[in-house]
């Protein structure tokens, strides 16, 4: 078993063995919600949250700063502070360590954070390095947003396009593979340059601070369907989407038609998925496109049924999703592809 943990296990080992319950913690461990947000009593909220980056190498200290900033933000609060764990192999250079580092340093500056603390190691048995990344930001207690949020009637927005993160990652630890199986090097190449757009903060921040917003979510693993899936999970209710009305970029098309994935499950972190009351929506697209930021709506958040997600393909079909946990397609990648990209 690869990725993250299904719900059964989730609820029997995780959520139902956190110690102490303490009143102060409005949400808790929950499957689909962001990050931890507890009160502090004088009006204002601390929203924590943490991130593994276990299948990305080339940019790994830059993927773990926006990564787990991003899911700051998607609760409507901007990262003020970080802590990393290193886990590095053990025969990994000097030259890799620092190009790390200066990565994360890079991208807490452009976040407007500060790296607080950490740990750093090096790990027996680890073939590449891992990241466990904390961020922690204070917001007013009546202004965060959660995950589980979405109401019947809300249109789902997207901002960018779909699999930003994925194509990144798949542009560059499997660059020669891409060659090998015909994919030119000028896509690729503009492909590993979608790195630079991971982060969302800026436009989950403008949605959130405008009041435009029922529930918004960063789509990491199992991409853009899982966390659709994630906020239908945690809302109680179901997400009509519409394939052809997701944006794709030329480079993702090219590169998982040469590896064989579904874009859609391609970890997608840099889009922003929203809910946005109908009324709200020609705000929403307004106040992102002042931003520069492409928004498309993509489907609707229906009554809930047995299917968390109905996706209507392109070719006519209908696919439901009923499971929460959608495996990952670079997770699959990494596991079809190792030996040939070593």
């Amino acid at each position: 078993m690869v990725g993250k943990l299904p719900p059964d296990l989730l609820a029997k080992f995780i959520f139902s063995r956190v110690g102490r319950v303490d009143p102060s913690v409005i949400i808790g461990p929950s499957l689909g919600e962001d990050a931890a947000v507890i009160d502090l009593g004088d009006g204002r909220v601390l929203v924590a949250h943490v991130d593994p980056i276990t299948s990305a190498v080339e940019y790994i200290g830059w993927l773990a700063v926006h990564i787990t900033s991003n899911d700051l933000a998607v609760r409507g609060v901007r990262p003020r502070w970080l802590l990393s764990v290193l886990y590095l192999p053990e025969n990994l250079s000097i030259n890799l360590i620092d190009k790390i580092t200066s990565q994360m340093d890079s991208a807490a500056k452009e976040v407007d954070a500060m790296i607080v603390g950490g740990h750093s190691e090096f790990t027996p048995g680890l073939d590449r390095p891992m990241i466990s990344m904390t961020a922690i930001g204070v917001a007013d207690r009546n202004r965060y947003v959660t995950t589980g949020g979405a109401g019947v009637g809300d249109m789902v927005l997207m901002s960018k396009v779909a699999a930003v993160e994925g194509t990144a990652i798949l542009s560059t630890d499997f660059r020669e593979l891409l060659i090998k199986r015909g994919v030119p090097k000028s896509i690729i190449e503009r492909g590993s340059g979608f790195i630079k757009r991971i982060s969302v903060v800026k436009e989950a921040l403008t949605l959130s601070e405008n009041g435009l917003v029922s529930s918004m979510h960063d789509p990491t693993e199992g991409g853009l369907l899982g966390g659709l899936a994630e906020i239908a999970y945690a809302s109680k209710k179901t997400i009509e989407v519409w394939e052809e009305k997701v944006p794709l970029a030329e480079e993702t098309i090219i590169i998982s038609r040469a590896l064989g994935i579904d874009p859609l499950r391609l970890i997608s972190s840099g889009t922003l998925i929203a809910t946005i009351p109908w009324e709200k929506v020609k705000a929403a697209i307004n106040a992102l496109e002042s931003r520069g930021i492409k928004a498309s709506i993509i489907g609707k958040v229906i009554e809930p049924s047995e299917s968390l997600v109905i996706l209507h393909r392109r070719d006519g079909s209908i696919e439901e999703i009923k499971d929460v946990y959608i495996k990952d397609e670079l997770v699959s990648s990494w596991e079809k592809w190792r030996a040939e990209i070593k």
